[in-house]
């Protein structure tokens, strides 16, 4: 298939106010709530990681916004898509009660503090092997084709370190092959890890891998929530109406640690002063502002919402019990019939 290099910021299918306006939220929300968890960490209250999406919101709302789950749309977001994953209806209470450990939570708390999901929405918990994650979403709409659900997409988010392995290849391979309504978010942040890009890869973009996949690839400035917005809906678009794949690479630079555990050091001043290490959040606002869709009291009174709603939320998980082993059956698959050992499968 052609590749298109989207590099404008011309919106044709969703720069409204209204979606605009609710996407920046969810992006300010996010915030918000990492810098919650960063705080909790670093009092000792959160075992395990936190990692920032600090950068990477606008390109992580724009896919999300871009699924239906009730089309039976399918998202595999990863560390850094919190914008992503509440835009796409995860509820808050949820991400703090993971982090924080709680019983009540998703995922029971046996699955880490980063590794959520919610199969029935269907979000897909994420694993470390971030390559294999789009294999993981593939596998979900392969199962969905041979239920006759046709209509169903999916998204996948991965980063520029993770294009580099073979779980990436075969996956984008196998999806491209079986022309897959997949769309795959490349978040080019820069570093993977701490290694940079020129270390990784020789090809000037990589989107322009999708012509060798036979995908339709786009390049955009994933700083720009409108371009964000109206790229990922063009691409899920091209993919519900049966044009295979889409890979989206989004141009950016994460404005933090690899974690919370992280000084990103090796981020230079030339990076940070870059086009692409404008803040997202800092770009949508003035953006608002500047088009008339909102003013900065507004924003500040949203802001003011929000850090209750974050600090209602981290309460409440923090007052709830972990798990108890003695009472937990510990069983690997959700649905109880399927369990391990049990008599009635």
């Amino acid at each position: 298939m052609a590749e298109a290099k989207i590099k404008g910021s011309k919106n044709k299918y969703c720069d409204s106010e209204s979606r605009y306006r609710a996407a920046f939220r969810y992006m300010l929300l996010a915030r918000v709530f990492e810098e919650r968890t960063a705080n909790l960490y670093r009092a000792g209250k959160i075992v395990g990681g936190v990692f920032m999406g600090k950068g990477q919101e606008a390109f992580s709302v724009g896919l999300a916004l871009a699924l239906d789950k009730n089309r039976g749309d399918v998202y595999g977001p990863l560390i850094r898509d919190q914008a992503g994953r509440l835009a796409f209806g995860e509820a808050l209470l949820d991400a703090a009660r993971t982090y924080l450990g709680s019983i009540e939570g998703p995922m029971k708390a046996r699955e880490g503090n980063v590794h959520r999901g919610n199969i029935p929405m269907g979000i897909i918990p994420m694993i470390s092997h971030l390559g294999s994650h789009i294999s993981v979403v593939s596998g979900r709409l392969i199962g969905k084709r041979f239920c006759g659900q046709k209509d169903a997409i999916g998204g996948v988010c991965i980063g520029d370190g993770g294009t580099s392995t073979g779980a990436f290849h075969e996956a984008l391979n196998q999806a491209a092959v079986e022309k897959l309504p997949l769309v795959v978010a490349v978040a080019n942040n820069q570093f993977a890890y701490s290694t940079p890009t020129d270390r990784q890869f020789a090809c000037d973009d990589l989107v322009d891998r999708a012509i060798g996949y036979g995908v339709e690839g786009h390049s955009i400035d994933g700083t720009d929530l409108s371009l964000c917005l109206d790229t990922f809906q063009k691409a899920a678009t091209r993919a519900r109406e049966g044009y295979g794949p889409q890979l989206v690479i989004g141009h950016l630079l994460r404005l933090c640690g690899h974690g919370e555990h992280d000084d990103a050091s090796y981020i230079s001043e030339k990076h940070k002063q870059g086009v692409f290490g404008r803040d997202c959040v800092d770009v949508a606002q003035q953006y608002l502002i500047s088009s008339g869709w909102s003013n900065l009291a507004e924003i500040e009174q949203w802001t003011a919402e929000i850090q209750k709603e974050v600090e209602k939320a981290t309460s409440c998980a923090q007052r709830e019990s972990g798990p108890d082993p003695f009472q937990e059956t510990w069983q690997a698959l959700a649905t109880t019939r399927l369990a391990e050992g049990n008599s009635t499968a």
